[in-house]
């Protein structure tokens, strides 16, 4: 019978062939940070300044045409000829020309600008309004009721020019297109009379002109700044995006590999420990001689080895599930009223034949006014058979443990576990409270653990409340110290009256 192949994609698996999904933001870091150190001269910053440009124009594009329909008006009332009509008109198309390039330039994409015909369309846009200009410079009037009418054009001028300093400085000479040939035309008009007011307002406009040249190239520089904060601040964006969906692939995967770790727990759970079972239960039967005595001595050796190795495997197991279902938050607390002193007892008890044959001696220190803590009587238990188990494991050969329990500083109560074995180097002490660690000296010792005792520990006392604490100093020994907080701690109940006692008796 063929077999059937499901369609369906095994979601525990992480396929890390798969090419990172959010490469488009990575190209788009990349553009951003060669826009952070462009200068001037380079065809995307220059694209970039020259649509800065085009929006500057097109938001001012009617603040100069109304300042030349307010000279017009004001021309007429005050009894000019129809030339400053036409003066009008001719100033308006030209500055009517630069807002089209403007509004075209803004709505075209930076990548498609041609910087240098770009900018030397809108500086003969610029030009030709300076041409407006430079005929009303030229502009008399003898038959108009105004005073000072060359004043007048002066100072209009010194207007036009502030007004085009701030609308036009991104386009650097864009002031100096506008407005050379104006002031030229009017200082050869004015110097012909040589008259003194007239010789100052020249004067006066000859000076203004590299001032504001110097006023447009300052707000060019803030262009540049502008232009250069948001280059960072879209730099700043695409790495915020890039470091989230990073965030969200190692999100993603991290749960993958969690899911594929509880399924391998809980198939290791059912496939290993069901065959153990059976080699414990007839490696033992064999090793005992249950169904009759074995006549090679070696075999029956054998069947203990067999059983030893078995049965270390099976606590690995069990270690590595108690630990899965720590970290996942599964680990059930079964908490009831106990006494610290009586497990601590009953531990040191149970440890006591693996630490004779090592002639180890295990010192009891307790406190014996201790009151009753709620917790899980297993897991408290599991807490001190692992410390008590690395203390005798890693104490040498006539050694001493000593196991203190008592009150802390706090009201809490305290289990304290200290060998006087080889010690740990500071430098290996979160290593060896992470899961599956190791110190050097475990790692050479021919007793080596899994490195998942002290983890569980860890975990079984956060449950509680508690916290740990492992000192320890090279050659000197270890300290291991498993507190459990005030509020684990119960209340003494008072002692009831005799006489009340004797009445419930009856």
């Amino acid at each position: 019978m063929p077999l059937l192949r499901s369609n369906t994609a095994d979601k525990f698996i992480v396929d890390r062939r798969k090419p990172h999904r959010n490469s488009d933001v990575a190209r788009a870091v990349r553009r951003t940070r060669d826009r952070l150190s462009q200068q001037v001269g380079n065809l995307d910053f220059d694209r970039e300044l020259l649509k800065l440009h085009a929006r500057a124009m097109v938001g001012g594009a009617t603040v100069i045409p109304l300042l030349v329909l307010a000279i017009a008006a004001t021309g007429l009332l005050a009894g000019m000829d129809k030339q400053i009509s036409i003066w009008a008109l001719f100033t308006l198309i030209c500055y009517s020309i630069v807002a089209f390039m403007a509004r075209r330039v803004e709505r075209t994409e930076a990548a498609e600008l041609d910087p240098i015909l770009t900018r030397r369309d809108f500086l003969i846009g610029h030009s030709l309004c300076g041409l407006g200009w430079a005929w009303f410079a030229w502009i008399g009037c003898t038959a108009c009721q105004i005073d000072h009418f060359q004043v007048v054009k002066a100072i209009v001028l010194l207007l036009a020019m502030a007004a085009t300093a701030i609308t036009a400085s991104s386009l650097r000479g864009s002031l100096l297109a506008t407005f050379v040939i104006p002031v030229a035309v009017y200082a050869y008009a004015e110097t012909k009379l040589w008259m003194p007011v007239e010789t100052m307002m020249v004067g006066l406009l000859v000076a203004a002109l590299p001032f504001f040249v110097y006023i447009a190239r300052h707000l060019n520089r803030s262009s540049l700044m502008l232009l250069s904060f948001r280059s960072e601040k879209d730099a700043l964006l695409a790495e915020v995006e890039t470091a989230k969906s990073m965030s969200d692939e190692a999100r993603r995967r991290a749960e993958d590999a969690n899911l594929a770790k509880s399924r391998f727990l809980a198939s290791m759970s059912h496939e290993l420990r069901t065959p153990l079972n059976a080699i414990l239960g007839f490696s033992e039967v064999m090793a005992n001689e249950v169904l009759g005595p074995m006549s090679n001595p070696t075999y029956r050796d054998y069947a203990s080895d067999v059983h030893d190795s078995g049965q270390h495997l099976l606590d690995l197991i069990n270690e590595i599930l108690d630990l899965s279902r720590i970290e996942a938050g599964r680990y059930q607390l079964n908490e009831e009223p106990v006494m610290l002193l009586n497990i601590a007892e009953d531990c040191c008890h149970m440890m006591e034949l693996k630490a004779r044959n090592k002639d180890i001696r295990i010192v009891q220190d307790f406190e014996i006014t201790l009151q009753r803590l709620f917790a899980d009587e297993r897991a408290v238990r599991q807490i001190i058979l692992n410390l008590l188990s690395n203390a005798i494991k890693f104490t040498a050969t006539g050694g001493e443990v000593r196991v203190r329990v008592g009150w802390t500083a706090g009201g809490g109560q305290y289990i304290s576990v200290k060998d006087n074995g080889p010690g740990i180097p500071d430098d290996e002490i979160p290593i060896v409270l992470s899961a599956f660690g190791q110190g050097s000296i475990a790692i050479k010792s021919a007793e080596q653990g899994t490195g998942l005792g002290l983890p569980i520990v860890q975990g079984l006392l956060a449950m509680h409340g508690g916290e740990f604490e492992l000192l320890s100093k090279l050659r000197e020994g270890t300290e291991a110290i498993a507190i459990f907080p005030l509020s684990r701690v119960m209340e003494e109940l008072p002692a009831l009256p005799t006489k009340a006692v004797a009445a419930r008796r009856r």
